[in-house]
């Protein structure tokens, strides 16, 4: 891959995954939680991540074909998860579940990492769908590698991002980061949406 084609693919995964706008989303998942928590979370995240996008910037689509899984029906399965998301954040449920738990051990914390932070925010349908493209480019292994160093380096950015996510949670205050959770959950339900439309288009059930 050459510089040309390295930067693209660079530019291609950055605004897929957009390492800016999970930030807040990671804050909002993670509000109240010790910084070593955050870190576990982050790195499980962006791990996790990375080998799901290394499973299909191999086997592509066969993956999904194997199983009888189309892409429009992972992505309207993905945008469905979502949107159950964007409701607990709406809502606060995430906090009342926290208020619930307070008297259970130290150490049991809610566990974002998995779901919805590395999939579907992390490696998505749009991520997955631009990682099998990239690496369709040429036959060679040398662009598969490629591809997934191009992942790896985007992925090191929303870690390093998400490891200062203390320090916005004391700079915003309580009160700060409930309205942000709030209107990042209209964003997540809009996204959800746009994630089932684009599903039910790629049917042919929706123009």
């Amino acid at each position: 891959m050459d510089s040309a084609a390295f930067i693209t693919a660079f530019v291609t995964l950055f605004v897929i995954i957009d390492p800016i706008g999970l930030f807040p989303i990671f804050v909002s998942l993670t509000q109240g939680l010790p910084q070593r928590e955050r870190r576990k979370i982050a790195i499980r995240a962006c791990i996790t991540a990375f080998v799901i996008l290394s499973i299909f910037a191999f086997l592509g689509e066969a993956v999904l074909g194997g199983i009888g899984i189309s892409m429009p029906a992972f992505r309207i399965a993905g945008g469905i998860l979502l949107f159950l998301t964007a409701l607990d954040m709406l809502f606060e449920r995430r906090t009342k579940r926290r208020e619930d738990q307070a008297e259970e051990a130290e150490e049991d914390y809610p566990d974002p990492s998995i779901f919805p932070l590395a999939i579907p925010l992390l490696s998505g349908p749009g991520a997955i769908t631009s990682v099998i493209l990239l690496a369709g480019q040429d036959t060679g292994i040398q662009t598969t590698l490629s591809v997934l160093a191009v992942a790896a380096l985007v992925l090191a950015i929303v870690f390093t991002l998400f490891l200062t996510a203390s320090a916005l949670e004391r700079l915003l205050g309580r009160t700060g980061i409930t309205v942000i959770t709030r209107l990042l959950g209209m964003l997540l339900a809009a996204l959800a949406v746009q994630f089932i439309l684009d599903g039910l288009k790629n049917f042919g059930l929706a123009g």
